[in-house]
């Protein structure tokens, strides 16, 4: 039997809250009745590791929570979908990292958000030889860990285990910087469309991806909505439709892209077929509400790529 691929996620986990149907906010202290409102982990790294673990792999999650009821709900909720929770660190001076989503009839969610613990995770509270015994690591937020996100991509390369990274921030030239000396470390990068153009302050995605080629990452997958994901190598570029399907809910998509990216590269499946997956694992997040939506599995989702028509 074939071994599940070992996945650490570190960085950024959210515990999201979902209200649904969202159009128009109440004014002043007046109130309205919706459909729906739910929790969810989420994060760069938390949504990431609930996806991952739902397509088989085995997922450790690393990260920092509040002593408040936030972060017992969150953990919960990661090991109900199966992540190992025992490396997750509590810390007694700030709370757990939360959002609130009003998702509108289109499915859009703008986003109420709160840093919280994320911002406290160290060094200290990462286990090296948990990264060096990985197959894949994933870093969610490398931003917000500084020097430690260095040291962590330089303990996997030396152990010769696969890396990507995904952020958190949003598009501006200083974020990257901030992250400069992961860069050469990183085998996969992960952003959205905007970030992708704010950092690097390109006008294409094209030029973008380019930009972070030339900084010494390796394979570059950019995230672009119903327009699918553009992915590129040193050798190699090229786009990769989305899925035709009903949206609900745009929560978690660029995290479920992500855990569908980094496992098919994991497993060795080029870059189409590492991108196709991505897009196939996002769309049956895209039809549910919330990150953790869905059920299916690698088989499934590789059923559904197959069988389903492409925008």
């Amino acid at each position: 039997m074939t071994q599940p691929t070992k996945v650490v996620c570190i960085g950024v986990h959210v515990l999201d809250i979902h209200v649904a149907t969202v159009d128009t906010i109440p004014e002043r202290s007046s109130g309205a009745l919706v459909d729906t409102i739910r929790m969810s982990p989420a994060g760069t790294a938390g949504g990431t590791a609930i996806v991952l673990s739902k397509l088989g792999a085995e997922v450790t999650s690393v990260a920092a929570i509040g002593d408040d009821p936030i972060g017992k709900v969150l953990v919960e909720l990661l090991r109900a979908n199966g992540v190992d929770t025992a490396r997750i660190t509590t810390k007694h001076d700030v709370q757990t990292s939360a959002s609130v989503l009003p998702i509108n009839g289109d499915g859009d969610r703008p986003a109420w958000h709160c840093i919280g613990a994320n911002g406290s995770l160290t060094l200290e509270d990462i286990d090296l030889d948990l990264v060096r015994s990985a197959d894949h690591v994933h870093v969610g937020g490398p931003e917000f860990l500084g020097d430690a996100a260095v040291a962590v991509l330089e303990a996997a390369r030396g152990a010769g285990v696969t890396t990507s990274v995904d952020m958190l921030a949003p598009g501006e030239p200083m974020w990257l910087d901030a992250i400069a000396g992961c860069l050469p470390l990183v085998d996969l990068f992960l952003p959205n469309d905007e970030q992708l153009l704010g950092l690097t302050a390109t006008t294409t995605l094209e030029d973008g991806a380019q930009a972070l080629l030339d900084k010494g990452v390796g394979w570059v997958a950019v995230t672009a909505g119903a327009r699918g994901a553009y992915v590129a190598t040193v050798d190699e570029t090229g786009w990769v439709p989305a899925f035709e399907i009903e949206v609900v809910d745009t929560t978690g998509c660029g995290d479920s892209f992500s855990a569908g990216f980094l496992l098919g590269r994991a497993n060795g499946r080029d870059l189409v077929a590492a991108a196709t997956l991505g897009n196939a694992t996002a769309a049956q997040v895209a039809q549910g509400m919330s990150t953790d939506a869905g059920s299916y599995d690698l088989a499934s989702v590789d059923s559904f790529a197959t069988s389903s028509p492409t925008r």
